[in-house]
């Protein structure tokens, strides 16, 4: 099955976009034609089999003047969000003869009726209502060249676009644009566009992507789509607008602010890209700094913040006073990185980890805030922090970019993401919402006692952990989890660490050429841990591996730097044996 989009020029001398999705929503076709045959031969190419063919044009026209019903309709919901549709009729010599949606369509053989469940059909669909309903948007981006729209406005809003097709990657049904080719380049030419007629290249595709997709709708969620109109009279089928969305309506004295706040959304939408690189090399940091420090969690996960979300957050107010004046510099969640650990004692320890390896600007334990209010509720660590000038030029991806950190239990993020789905997300009936916000503060005490419970566990299953472990072996190296079990023994005051590193620290051992526990014991007893410590100044306990990692590049020196299992982390070795030898790092 495949759901094609089309954004239909009303005569041949404009071009058509043509935009094709397979059933996973992937692009997987983009371009422009210009007369019916090449429209018509394009599609009976790509997409010959069972298709939903979205067309932004009219389909049907049967009035001769003024607007059909299914365009009153769609604007008495969608003018106000400046997203009405132009009026269709017999007497625009464009309609006189019928509509080249239709001859399209027919030529095709694509059933046009809006109720059809036809293998092939096509719909009327219009882009702007659409964006409208689907991103939450209080009037229409302004991508479509008019008089006085200079370049950057028109490519700013066109990249915004283009951000927040690229965020229904992570809808039902999601739509797939960045592993595709075709996507990619079309963003590169409005990203790099330096004249208006690029703009318009890529404008009408990126049109029939958004088309694809609403086809895509009709097909796999007819629930979230309204049908304006009917087959008689002519119809336009769009997402539903959300009922609690409202307008964006601004006074004179309104506007600056709401062009203070367009700006903003448009420049935000040209860097998104870096933003999702230094996303990246957020993540990588931080993942970096706690397995530098053997520290056990769980899983450590990073997002850009998404063009729609940052434009929402950019007009919020207080009292009527805008929260940010200068969205761009005063917003500084735009990079969030979540660390999920096993248990509470080792949030702290994240904590005294980043304030050693980067600069902490804010600090606020929300846990302590809920419990300071004789409350259980959410609990959660978040510091925002930003790396040290002398590392900018180091991770140039990142800089000088503010980075929110939330760190909180496996415990405290089932409960937070279970509350905030059901809460925000979900339809509370107002008379149950007392026995449902009752039941949640129920559930966050029993998690903080099953935390508590967790940690006492660790802390009393941490000493003499080891005991003797036989000399086991997998083939011809030490197996993970008996180099675990000796790791317990040999330093029973560390915690543990997380299983894919005693894997990975079993593989450097092999390298080193160390076969059996014995060996590895012999190799050890030369170590002087004391010194070790002295020299690393550890500012949280080390893990098990974090200690037997320090002790083997204490031993081996460059020879264990070098082992292709250290290839990821060189620089990080070397500045480490630096300390070990009593050397500035």
């Amino acid at each position: 099955m495949h759901f094609v989009g089309v954004d239909l020029a009303w005569g041949v001398k404009n071009p058509t976009g043509i935009a094709v999705l397979d059933d996973s929503g992937t692009l997987c076709h983009a371009s422009a034609a210009r007369t019916d045959d090449d429209i018509v031969a394009t599609l009976r190419s790509v997409a010959p089999g069972d298709c939903v063919v979205g067309i932004d044009a009219p389909l049907i026209v049967t009035n001769a003047k003024g607007s059909r019903p299914a365009e009153q309709a769609l604007g008495r919901d969608f003018a106000a969000y400046e997203a009405g549709a132009h009026p269709a009729n017999t007497g625009n010599p464009v309609f006189a003869e019928g509509t080249r949606g239709g001859r399209i369509a027919e030529l095709l053989g694509l059933d046009m009726h809006p109720a059809s469940r036809a293998s092939r059909r096509a719909l009327e669909v219009y882009p702007h209502p659409a964006t409208i309903a689907l991103f939450r948007l209080g009037q229409s981006l302004k991508y479509k060249n008019k008089p006085g729209r200079p370049l950057a406005q028109l490519q700013g809003e066109l990249l915004t676009l283009i951000r927040l097709l690229e965020s229904l990657e992570h809808a039902k049904p999601a739509l797939r644009l960045k592993q595709s080719e075709h996507w990619q380049q079309l963003a590169d030419t409005v990203q790099h566009a330096t004249r208006k007629s690029e703009l318009r290249q890529a404008e009408d595709p990126i049109d029939a992507v958004l088309c694809a997709y609403v086809a895509l709708l009709a097909h796999q969620a007819p629930e979230r789509l309204t049908t304006y109109g009917d087959f008689d009279t002519g119809y336009i089928v769009t997402p539903t607008l959300p009922t609690d969305l409202r307008p964006s309506r601004y006074t004179p004295g309104e506007q600056s602010r709401a062009d203070v706040v367009g700006i903003a959304r448009r420049e935000y939408a040209v860097q998104f890209p870096l933003i999702e690189e230094a996303a990246e090399a957020a993540v990588d940091l931080i993942a970096g700094v706690l397995d530098d420090a053997g520290l056990n969690y769980l899983t450590v996960s990073g997002r850009a913040k998404s063009v729609a979300s940052f434009a929402e957050k950019a007009t919020r107010e207080v009292d009527g006073v805008p929260l940010y004046a200068d969205p761009i510099r005063d917003i500084g969640d735009t990079i969030g990185v979540r660390v999920i650990t096993y248990v509470r004692g080792d949030v702290d320890a994240v904590v005294q980890l980043l304030a050693a390896e980067t600069e902490v600007l804010d600090d606020r334990d929300l846990g302590l805030e809920t419990a300071s209010q004789g409350r259980f509720g959410y609990a959660s660590r978040h510091l925002q922090v930003r790396i040290h000038p002398e590392d900018w030029a180091e991770i140039p991806a990142l800089g000088d970019r503010r980075v929110q950190v939330q760190i909180r239990t496996v415990l405290q993020h089932a409960w937070a993401e279970f509350e905030h789905d059901i809460r925000y997300k979900g339809t509370i009936p107002d008379e149950q919402r007392a026995d449902f916000d009752r039941r949640f503060t129920l559930a966050a005490g029993l998690l903080e006692v099953a935390d508590a419970e967790f940690t006492t566990i660790r802390d009393k299953l941490r000493p003499g952990t080891g005991g003797q472990v036989s000399s086991g072996v997998d083939g011809d190296h030490i197996a993970a989890r008996e180099l675990a079990a000796y790791l317990a023994g040999q330093y029973d005051d560390a915690a543990w660490s997380r299983a894919d590193h005693y894997a990975w620290m079993a593989g450097l051992v092999h390298e080193l050429g160390i076969e059996s526990l014995e060996q590895l014991a012999d190799t050890l007893r030369t170590v002087d841990a004391e010194l070790i410590d002295e020299r690393m100044a550890y500012r949280t306990p080390p893990g098990a591996v974090r200690r037997l990692d320090d002790a083997l590049l204490h031993l081996f020196g460059e020879d264990y730097v070098g082992l292709d299992g250290n290839a990821h982390r060189v620089e990080r070795l070397q500045s480490r044996l630096a300390k070990l030898r009593g050397q500035s790092a």
